[in-house]
C-alpha cells in the first residue's frame, strides 16, 4: 500500500484547515450578509450555530478523514459496514467541491484584477461612478472574467502540484501569517476613522431591526448557511486534512482552534469594513458587490495613503481567497488520486483543464448569459451555484456526516469517539450523544426546509416542493442505511492507502 502523505506539523494542520475555512466566506460573504441582516444580532446567531453545529460536525469530518486515511471520494466506502450504501453520497460531496470552485475561482479572479488595479493607482482620486465602472469593466467582460479566473486556477493548482508539505502546507502557512498581520493593521486604521463609531455600533450592538425587516427564519437561515459555508462543512473539505493528520492530537480540540481562527478573521473583517462604510457613507447592505463597488471608494478618497491601504486590503482578500482555493483544490486533486489511483501530477493536470471549463458558466453568466436570472431580477448563474452549494449540498452533507458517525449501521458512535479522542487535547463531549443523534438531524432538516419556504415567497410554491422532495430523498437514503441488516462496523480503521 502506498503511504499516505502527512503534514509536517500541528501548526501546519491548524493553519491549513483554518485556511480552508478562512476565505471569501469571511471577507466577502460574511460582511455583506451581516449588513443585509441588520448587523450584531445576526452575528450572535451565526456564532451560536458555529458552537452547536459547526464544531461537532467539523470534528466528525476530521474523524472520517483520519479514520479512513482517504478523501470523501472513498472514505465512506472504507468505513461503512458491508451491505450499506453510504459511499453513494461521495458523488454529491465531490460535486459540492467542484460547484464551489465553479464560482469561487471567478470571484477570486475579480480580487486579483482589483489588486493589480489598486497597486497601479487606478482608483486614486476616482469618483464613485468611476469605481463602479471599473467593476463593470471586469465583471462585464467575458475576456477579463475568463483570464483572471484561469490565473486563479493556475496559481492554486501549481501550489497543489508541490505536494502536501512542500506545496500546500508551506505556501498556506505563509499566506495565513501574512493575512493576520495585514488584518491587524487594517483594523487599527479602520476603527480610528472619523465616524467609525456608528459602524461599530451597527456591527457590535445587538438589536431586532434586522429580524423585523427580513423575518426571523430568513435571518436564521442565512446565519446557518453562512456557518456551513465559512467552515466548508459537509463535502469533505475538512476531511482531507484529517486524512493527513497524525494520531497525537484529539480532534475536538483541533476543531475548536480552527473555528476560533476562522471566526476571528470574520469578526476582524467586519471591524474593517463596517467602520469604513459608515465613515464614508457607504451602504453596508450593498450585497455581493460590496467589496468591489463600494469599498474602493473609501481608498480612492484617501490619496496616496488610500493606495497603500487599498493594496494591503486586496492582498489580504487575495490571500484569504487563495487559501481556500488551495485547500479545496487539494481535496479535488485527492479525489482523482484516491478514486482513480492517479498520480498527483496527473490529477493536477486533469483538473487544471476541467476546473476552468466548469467555471465558464459563471463567467458567461455575468455577460452573454446575463439574461438567465433564476431567482429574479439581478440574479444569475453565480447565485444559482451559490444556492446549490450553501443551501443544499453543505447542510445535506452535514446531515449525512452526523448520521453516519452516530448510528451503529454507519461508522458508529463508538468507532467515531475512539478516533476523535486519540492523542492529547480536548475530548469530544460524548454525553451530548442524544442531542447529536436525534435533535441535530431534525434541526438540520427543519431549517433546510424553512429556507425553501423563504424562497417560495419569492418564486412560488414550486421551489418549496423541490426542497421537500430533496429532504425526503435524503431521509430515505439515511433510513435505508440505518435500518440495513448489515453488520455494524467493529474493526479498527483501515490501513493507509
Amino acid at each position: 500500500m502506498k503511504q499516505r502523505e502527512k503534514l509536517g506539523s500541528r501548526l501546519g494542520f491548524i493553519l491549513l484547515s483554518a485556511g480552508c475555512a478562512i476565505g471569501l466566506g469571511n471577507v466577502w460573504r460574511f460582511p455583506y450578509i451581516t449588513g443585509e441582516n441588520g448587523g450584531a444580532t445576526f452575528v450572535l446567531i451565526y456564532i451560536f450555530f458555529l458552537v452547536v453545529f459547526g464544531i461537532p460536525i467539523m470534528t466528525m469530518e476530521f474523524g472520517i478523514g483520519r479514520g479512513s486515511q482517504r478523501s470523501f471520494a472513498t472514505a465512506y466506502r472504507a468505513l461503512e459496514p458491508a451491505g450499506t450504501t453510504w459511499h453513494r453520497y461521495s458523488w454529491f460531496a465531490m460535486a459540492g467541491n467542484y460547484l464551489l470552485m465553479m464560482f469561487y475561482t471567478v470571484i477570486s479572479g475579480w480580487l486579483l484584477a482589483f489588486l493589480v488595479g489598486m497597486a497601479r493607482g487606478d482608483f486614486e482620486g476616482a469618483s464613485p461612478e468611476e469605481v463602479g465602472a471599473r467593476f463593470g469593466a471586469v465583471a462585464g467582460s467575458t475576456a477579463q472574467n475568463v483570464l483572471w479566473m484561469v490565473i486563479a486556477c493556475v496559481i492554486g493548482m501549481l501550489i497543489c502540484l508541490g505536494g502536501v508539505q512542500a506545496g500546500v502546507e508551506r505556501i498556506t502557512k505563509g499566506m495565513m501569517v501574512c493575512l493576520f498581520a495585514i488584518m491587524v493593521v487594517l483594523v487599527v486604521q479602520a476603527v480610528r476613522m472619523p465616524g467609525a463609531e456608528a459602524g461599530l455600533t451597527f456591527y457590535l450592538k445587538p438589536d431586532l431591526d434586522g429580524i423585523r425587516e427580513h423575518g426571523l427564519w430568513a435571518v436564521v437561515y442565512d446565519a446557518l448557511g453562512q456557518s456551513f459555508f465559512t467552515l466548508s462543512l459537509g463535502v469533505g473539505s475538512m476531511a482531507i486534512f484529517g486524512s493527513y493528520l497524525g494520531k497525537d492530537r484529539r480532534l475536538f480540540g483541533e476543531s475548536v482552534t480552527v473555528t476560533l481562527l476562522d471566526t476571528s478573521v470574520a469578526i476582524m473583517a467586519g471591524l474593517i469594513i463596517f467602520p469604513a462604510c459608515f465613515a464614508y457613507g457607504v451602504e453596508p447592505g450593498a450585497g455581493p458587490t460590496l467589496i468591489f463597488q463600494t469599498l474602493p471608494n473609501i481608498f480612492a478618497g484617501m490619496g496616496a495613503t488610500g493606495r497603500v491601504l487599498g493594496t494591503a486590503f486586496f492582498v489580504f482578500l487575495v490571500f484569504a481567497a487563495l487559501s481556500t482555493i488551495v485547500a479545496v483544490f487539494e481535496n479535488i486533486v485527492a479525489f482523482g488520486m484516491d478514486l482513480g489511483g492517479w498520480s498527483r501530477r496527473k490529477s493536477v493536470a486533469v483538473n487544471l483543464v476541467a476546473l476552468p471549463l466548469l467555471s465558464l458558466p459563471c463567467t458567461l453568466g455575468m455577460t452573454v448569459w446575463s439574461g438567465f436570472q433564476p431567482f429574479g431580477a439581478g440574479t444569475g448563474v453565480l447565485d444559482l451555484e451559490d444556492f446549490l452549494v450553501s443551501n443544499n449540498l453543505l447542510p445535506i452533507g452535514c446531515l449525512v456526516v452526523v448520521v453516519f458517525c452516530l448510528y451503529r449501521r454507519g461508522w458508529g458512535y463508538e468507532n467515531f469517539l475512539a478516533e476523535a479522542d486519540q492523542g492529547r487535547g480536548l475530548k469530544f463531549p460524548a454525553k451530548l450523544k442524544i442531542y447529536y443523534k436525534y435533535a441535530l438531524p431534525v434541526i438540520l432538516a427543519g431549517i433546510f426546509v424553512m429556507g425553501y419556504v423563504d424562497k417560495a415567497r419569492q418564486l412560488g410554491p414550486g421551489i418549496l416542493a423541490v426542497g421537500i422532495a430533496i429532504i425526503a430523498c435524503t431521509f430515505a437514503f439515511l433510513l435505508r442505511n440505518v435500518r440495513s441488516k448489515a453488520k455494524p462496523t467493529a474493526g479498527a480503521p483501515p490501513e493507509s492507502v
